[in-house]
């Protein structure tokens, strides 16, 4: 289904031991756009509006490029989320984002990854401030930094007159993302509460992964009893459907529980009725099921657990493989590209699968994300890459969205009966990420 080897690797690897040019930053701006959503359930409440931080960064050379991140407060630091109102949570992470421009104008740095080390630790610093919150997580201020990041990427390949995705990884991280897919699965998200029947829909319309939340609001009891009986509906409506995409021929169910379970036990409660039922050897992935501070070993249970919003970090990342994490979800999206390729690698090196999760971004960040999980070698049992993908349920104007999208007629760029094709021409365009936005780009036209 692909091959482990990228095509160019010795002239990627060359160019990647080039001494690469320092880029000093002569200007920077910001903005956003608000983008409304359908109601998104969750961390036991609900998002339903979303901003899209829009960055933008002028070299020396007179290079202008802006990057885009897509904030995701309730996500990434519930406290915050459950502090402010969700204008207010937003706008904290947009004055972060903002923070970080104002920190790196006049400064030089020569790749975006030792920019993204520089910057985390004054900005997780300047969050903490401003949040008021001594424990703000890590993941508020990677997300923070993302719109920043991806301009930094973007000017870092114009600078280097890098024209490929695979050109511009780092030698030191492209063993772990070498692979090339043919296929990637979109797998949509199903929030706390949703009936079984919606998601028996997406199973005939060709989707044969699917992210269901778990962790229902409520007691403990009363949450695992609900979960018990939303596992009992799934697998009886789609229990029985088949794939091509799986070793076993069945749908692999992909929970995320977002750190619901405060026992190990509620765990075992679960996976002891998915026995009793027969669908235990149908989970693929159980996602964070523990609250991040919950040191709970859970390499024993026989299923594969993911580490998610606890992986900020790389260094968080293989704490989690030493409590028994075997997968972990990337977000490039929301814990920067730079991030991201220092994680896959050290996952790659202990042989930890990885697959892309969202964080209901805009379609141009899908296929940032997509250029990741293309890339990723195959997730066990399975025969494609893995993404999730579910700005399209959630956004009100996803369509409008796509109309913003540099490559939105590429081949690869909407699911096709549960897949996205990541054919030649996503490669060689490296998914259209590389390509300027007129839609975002407008937002820093300097008026004559």
């Amino acid at each position: 289904m692909g091959s482990a080897l990228v095509p160019d690797l010795a002239s990627a690897s060359l160019h990647a031991l080039e001494p690469m040019k320092k880029i000093r930053i002569k200007n920077v701006d910001s903005n956003f756009e608000r983008e409304p959503l359908n109601p998104y359930r969750f961390k036991g409440s609900a998002i339903t509006d979303s901003w899209q931080a829009i960055a933008m960064l002028e070299s020396d050379a007179g290079h202008k490029k802006v990057g885009i991140g897509t904030q995701g407060v309730l996500w990434s630091d519930s406290k915050v989320f459950a502090g402010h109102s969700e204008s207010a949570g937003n706008a904290v992470m947009y004055a972060m984002s903002e923070r970080v421009l104002q920190m790196i104008k006049g400064t030089s740095f020569s790749n975006p990854v030792q920019l993204l080390d520089d910057m985390l630790p004054e900005v997780l610093a300047y969050g903490k401030k401003i949040t008021g919150n001594p424990d703000l997580r890590k993941t508020f201020a990677l997300n923070a930094l993302v719109c920043v990041d991806n301009a930094a990427w973007l000017l870092y390949a114009k600078e280097n007159n890098i024209d490929q995705f695979d050109k511009l990884i780092p030698a030191a991280y492209q063993p772990g993302l070498s692979y090339k897919h043919q296929k990637v699965a979109s797998i949509p998200s199903f929030s706390v509460g949703t009936s079984a029947e919606r998601i028996k829909q997406a199973a005939d319309e060709g989707y044969f992964i699917m992210k269901l939340k778990t962790g229902s609001a409520g007691t403990q009891q009363e949450m695992i009893e609900k979960d018990i009986a939303f596992l009992t509906a799934v697998h009886k409506a789609i229990g029985h459907y088949e794939t091509s995409y799986t070793q076993h021929g069945k749908i692999p169910y992909y929970f995320d529980v977002n750190g619901r379970y405060e026992k190990k036990e509620t765990l075992l409660r679960f996976l002891d009725h998915a026995r009793k039922i027969g669908a235990f050897d149908q989970i693929a992935v159980i996602e964070e099921p523990f609250e991040e501070s919950n040191e709970t070993f859970v390499g024993d249970l026989g299923v594969r657990i993911a580490a998610d919003e606890s992986a900020h970090t790389v260094e968080d990342a293989a704490h989690r493989i030493e409590l028994g994490y075997s997968a972990i979800a990337v977000k490039a999206i929301a814990k920067t590209l730079s991030m991201t390729m220092k994680i896959t690698q050290l996952a790659y090196e202990k042989k930890v699968p990885c697959f892309c999760a969202d964080l209901t971004v805009n379609p141009i960040l899908v296929d940032w994300n997509k250029n990741v999980a293309a890339r990723l070698q195959p997730f066990p049992g399975m025969s494609v890459g893995l993404q999730e993908t579910n700005g399209h349920q959630y956004y009100k104007n996803w369509e409008k969205l796509m109309t913003y999208h540099p490559r939105k007629d590429g081949s690869w760029v909407r699911t096709q009966l549960g897949v996205y094709l990541t054919d030649e021409s996503f490669y060689a365009e490296s998914g259209g990420i590389l390509t300027p936005s007129a839609h975002y780009d407008d937002f820093f036209k300097t008026e004559h």
